[in-house]
């Protein structure tokens, strides 16, 4: 479905399927690119216990990734449990992670939603002995996990911002509301857009806004921004709950399609929005990879093989030309197993 370690060039046209690999990420597929994980664990991968949690365990896009990491644990014979926050936020997490650390299990997969804030616990788990894998967001600490498995959402946030020039006709104002600052992810996410735009002198980048992931707070600011901004033709959404709000807010403004949009990710109400033409352009990510992804590196750290440090994986750009291809619609996210 994916191939986290090729090396592939960046391919930006309407309509078209864009495929990033995230090869800065994964280094050449070669030697030297992997490193070990800690000594074998004996037995192998079969019968060990792993914990997952995932970010926000209601979203689709962690609902993908746990189904994925759930299918390939079982194929590999170890024991995965699944939880998730129930919203983006530490304190919601940190119980989580507390239960793990009780239970000590043989490894953890987890995306953390605070580059910082959860370190020491996660670093204690570590030091206990738990394997950790890093999915989908990360933390600043270096030395935390055995592999870190992620999109390259820089390359994504730059992506979205030459698809949405393109639809904006390079003229006008545009913003970017995101989650919140301090999450790994859409923070490269909103660092590669503002970086490609910069490149557009005819756009106009306004003050990025935070919505706390909360779609109802992002459709007031889509439409405070509206009233600001009468030239606003473009908006680029950093997560999933956040181009919901977006899409909403544009709607009730009366302004679907008349304002350009570039959302992250390609859940069920993202999809519908791009069917119904309030969304121009999807990033979507491979969450199904990141899971499979995840227990496949664990199951090498338990087996004594070598274990890839940083992977990528595939991303495609989604437009409404292109949405009913196999190869596009593979992609788009599931709401349960």
């Amino acid at each position: 479905m994916f191939t986290p370690r090729s090396k592939r060039g960046l391919l930006v046209a309407a309509g078209t399927v864009l495929v990033l690999a995230g090869s800065a990420a994964c280094g050449s597929s070669g030697s030297g690119s992997s490193s070990t994980g800690a000594a074998p664990a004996g037995g192998g991968a079969a019968h060990k216990k792993v914990a997952l949690i995932t970010g926000v365990k209601s979203d689709p896009f962690y609902i993908t990734m746990t189904c994925a990491a759930q299918q390939e644990a079982k194929a590999k014979g170890m024991d995965l449990t699944a939880n998730g926050s129930a919203q983006w936020d530490v304190s919601v997490q940190r119980p989580l992670i507390d239960s793990v650390a009780a239970a000590h299990p043989d490894g953890l997969l987890i995306s953390p939603v605070d580059k910082d804030a959860l370190t020491p616990s996660l670093q204690q788990i570590q030091s206990a002995g738990t394997r950790i894998g890093l999915v989908d967001t990360s933390v600043s600490d270096s030395s935390l996990g055995i592999t870190r498995i992620s999109s390259d959402n820089e390359k994504g946030g730059a992506v979205a911002a030459q698809a949405l020039a393109q639809q904006m006709g390079d003229k006008g104002s545009v913003i970017v509301i995101s989650v919140k600052p301090g999450i790994t992810t859409t923070d490269a996410r909103i660092k590669g857009f503002t970086e490609e735009m910069a490149k557009h002198p005819g756009i106009t980048v306004l003050p990025t806004l935070y919505d706390n992931d909360l779609p109802a707070t992002a459709a007031s600011q889509i439409q405070s921004t509206l009233a600001a901004h009468p030239d606003l033709g473009g908006v680029f959404a950093g997560n999933t709950n956040t181009g919901q709000g977006i899409a909403t807010g544009l709607q009730q403004a009366g302004k679907q399609g008349a304002v350009k949009v570039a959302a992250f990710d390609a859940e069920p109400d993202e999809v519908a929005a791009l069917k119904a033409g309030t969304v121009q352009v999807l990033v979507a990510q491979d969450p199904a990879g990141i899971g499979v992804q995840g227990v496949d590196q664990l199951a090498a750290a338990f087996e004594g093989k070598p274990v890839e440090k940083e992977i990528g994986t595939t991303m495609v750009a989604i437009t409404k030309d292109n949405m009913a291809d196999p190869n596009v619609s593979k992609y788009f996210y599931k709401a349960g197993c």
